[in-house]
């Protein structure tokens, strides 16, 4: 046992090794760019001390917005989702420092001798994420795993999990119809297990046994299990409790946050508006048709009101009264609006309904409300994302894709409900920079799913 431990703890030191070694390359390629092309043409040039505080601050940045982004996570993404990562990471922290030093130098730093670091340093990362990733699966090889489910098939997860196989091998699927005993025998047979929604007394009976045997086991959480993730510990009485207050937001959290809502749309605003301008320009154009598109949504406590989008696809789209959900190779969309889709720009507008207190910038999509009506008639804990303002961004919008099911959207909204803070709804903001151009986050429902819910699973 000692000796697996300390086999664990050596290649957890050598993945600690790589990820300080890409923030340091990094950072060592913009003190040589600073030194040698940007500090010197500044009037009081650093020196010593200055430079340190420099290359830290650079070095600072880097760590917090790779931990923001998942960078350095070569054990959960792929080499392309890690260059990626490290990418935007990399363009943020220079883009700020290109700001700071354009302030210290009193005037507009050469771009230049930046755009070139920034090439070199997408080089560095290039080589050291496929270099991470090889030592990574000779240290870590792909974990063989049984995964064990009821009556709601695991064929989605399963899917998912395979693709992944540099990660996860399912090797076998047991059903829980063949008995306890059973389930037992094929855990020991692997390292580890899947467990899909089954009836909680078993799962707890899985749980414990993969906990006495040191297997690892992987859970996909009920509704009621999110709910208590979240819960407060209380220490009051020798018997531990768990406090769920399930009252959504604080007084304290909704001012703070209604707050930060107003000053940061009012700076999008002034930011996009030259943006959203050509952007209205270009769609009368088009066609001559309206601009903006307004349609009945769902928000905080199951109110109802008008977003508002820029117009991505030919008026009249839904000329029947019926909602009819984009699907991919959707010919309703327009040549503009398929730009503006890609690029999530036509969600803008909808600055408007955040300085009007309909929607937040950070919350659960808003669901049109026949939507609403479905997925709760299916399963009633839809309703527990109505606990908070609908948002323009949000906790599914991040992790989830466009045509992820309703009860999936559901789990993740209440992991952001239930774990709700301010630093939460900054980094969610940082993320969705990240996924504005990943084209799985915004793809259409498949026409098959057709936005389904995907089946209730117990909560």
């Amino acid at each position: 046992m000692k000796s697996k431990q300390r086999a664990d703890e050596f290649r957890k030191m050598i993945m600690f090794t790589l990820s300080i070694l890409i923030l340091l390359s990094l950072t060592v390629a913009f003190g040589y760019t600073w030194v040698n092309h940007i500090n010197v043409g500044i009037i009081w040039a650093f020196f010593r001390r200055g430079n340190y505080l420099i290359f830290t601050l650079y070095f600072v940045l880097q760590y917090v917005l790779s931990r923001v982004y998942g960078a350095l996570k070569i054990d959960l993404y792929r080499v392309s989702d890690i260059v990626y990562s490290q990418g935007i990471t990399t363009l943020l922290v220079d883009a700020i420092m290109y700001a700071i030093m354009s302030l210290v130098a009193r005037k507009m730093v050469a771009v230049a001798p930046v755009l070139i670091l920034f090439l070199v340093q997408m080089g560095i990362i290039l080589i050291w994420a496929y270099l991470a990733a090889i030592v990574y699966r000779k240290l870590y090889p792909p974990y063989h795993l049984v995964i064990v489910y009821s009556y709601h098939s695991a064929t989605s997860l399963v899917r998912k999990m395979s693709a992944r196989d540099d990660r996860f091998i399912i090797c076998e699927a047991v059903n829980i119809d063949q008995g306890y005993d059973y389930i037992k025998e094929r855990i020991m047979a692997y390292d580890g297990a899947i467990i899909c929604d089954i009836p909680g007394s078993l799962r707890n009976d899985i749980l414990k046994y993969c906990y006495d045997n040191g297997k690892r086991t992987y859970v996909t959480p009920k509704v009621s299990d999110i709910i208590i993730r979240s819960g407060e510990n209380l220490h009051v009485f020798d018997t531990p409790l768990l406090l769920c207050r399930n009252t959504g937001l604080t007084f304290e959290q909704k001012v703070l946050k209604r707050i930060v809502d107003i000053l940061l749309s009012l700076i999008a605003l002034i930011i996009t508006s030259p943006f959203m301008l050509i952007t209205a320009i270009l769609i009368k154009a088009y066609d001559r048709g309206p601009v903006f598109y307004k349609q009945a949504r769902v928000t905080k406590d199951g109110k109802v009101f008008d977003i508002i989008k820029f117009r991505s696809m030919i008026p009249n789209a839904e000329a029947d009264g019926k909602a009819h959900p984009a699907v991919s190779d959707d010919d309703r969309i327009t040549p503009i609006g398929k730009v503006i889709r890609a690029i999530r720009f036509d969600e803008m507008p909808q600055i408007f309904n955040i300085l009007k207190g309909d929607m937040s910038i950070v919350g659960p999509r808003p669901e049109r409300t026949e939507h609403v009506e479905k997925y709760t008639k299916e399963f009633p804990e839809f309703a527990y994302r109505l606990k908070v303002k609908a948002g323009l961004t949000g906790y599914a919008q991040v992790y989830g894709k466009y045509n992820t099911t309703s009860y999936d959207k559901l789990k993740l909204d209440l992991f952001y409900i239930e774990n709700y803070s301010l630093r939460t709804d900054i980094r969610l903001i940082f993320m969705t920079i990240k996924v504005l151009f990943m084209k799985e986050s915004t793809e259409g429902f498949d026409k098959q799913d057709d936005g389904a819910a995907g089946g209730a699973p117990e909560s």
